[in-house]
């Protein structure tokens, strides 16, 4: 058993960038739109974090969507449905992220330190390849290139099952898992790092738990933050996060417990 760190594993949109993970949003709202079918910014997010044909399988076979689309298009939503309005949302999701690819403030500084300790950096996303052939360069140009990089649709499987986060750690050499954190801002993505056994930290702020831009979290009272603080961290804690931090500037002081917690034999569980 490893009772230091070897490696953290992060998310793309909302935790490392993207603040409030816009870019996806727009895109499935006006997806299901092209096809004659109104869903809301809040009904988009629900199933955030999964592979995007996952994410729009969800969608069309949601109660409440799945009898729109019946009324609208006379049939079930289905499979080859899904595997249309995949083909469809990929390059609107591409042109989304030029958009939204902005670091989130202190990421990068974070990340230069775990570095400085040695610290491998990893990452998974449940963006496909050809979304993140656009919005890695963007991150480059501003100073972030993790270790790896997993995309749904690399394995047979994505979140929340185990299989990108298996990958991401044969990629840095790195075991046990439990040697390893997986930050991300959704719950399967929290659980694909439960899955194999990490620790996970859940990103309450930044992403897509509240879904605000760093404008609107800024333009808020300090009481209505604290209460949507409460609520997505309750709500990421519910999901398997074993510590809750507003954003990855605050995740040292997370690694702290968890390495105070490793000194002490503990096993994420």
């Amino acid at each position: 058993m490893s009772k230091q760190l070897q490696a953290v594993v992060f998310d793309w949109a909302g935790t490392v960038l993207d603040f409030g993970s816009q870019a996806p949003m727009g895109a499935f709202v006006q997806l299901f739109a092209r096809y004659g079918v109104a869903i809301s910014i809040e009904e988009a997010r629900v199933p955030m974090g999964l592979a995007k044909w996952d994410h729009i399988h969800a969608l069309g076979t949601d109660a409440r969507i799945a009898a729109e689309w019946a009324r609208v298009h006379g049939r079930v939503f289905s499979d080859a449905d899904c595997d249309e309005l995949y083909e469809v949302f990929t390059p609107m999701n591409r042109e989304s992220v030029r958009q939204h690819a902005t670091l989130i403030p202190g990421a990068l500084e974070v990340v230069q330190a775990l570095r400085a300790r040695g610290l491998k950096i990893g990452s998974t996303t449940g963006y496909n390849r050809p979304i993140m052939e656009v919005l890695a360069p963007l991150a480059a140009a501003q100073g972030y290139v993790p270790d790896n990089l997993v995309c749904a649709g690399d394995m047979a499987s994505a979140r929340p099952g185990p299989l990108m986060m298996v990958k991401t750690l044969g990629d840095l050499g790195v075991w046990p898992p439990s040697s390893v954190v997986k930050v991300d801002d959704t719950v399967p993505g929290l659980q694909e790092g439960r899955a194999i056994g990490c620790w996970v930290v859940g990103l309450a702020v930044t992403g897509n738990m509240l879904g605000l831009s760093e404008a609107q979290w800024q333009a808020l009272p300090a009481a209505e933050q604290q209460r949507l603080r409460e609520q997505a961290g309750a709500e990421l804690l519910a999901g398997g996060a074993h510590f809750v931090v507003d954003g990855v500037a605050q995740l040292p002081g997370a690694l702290a417990q968890i390495e105070a917690l490793m000194a002490a034999g503990c096993l994420p569980g």
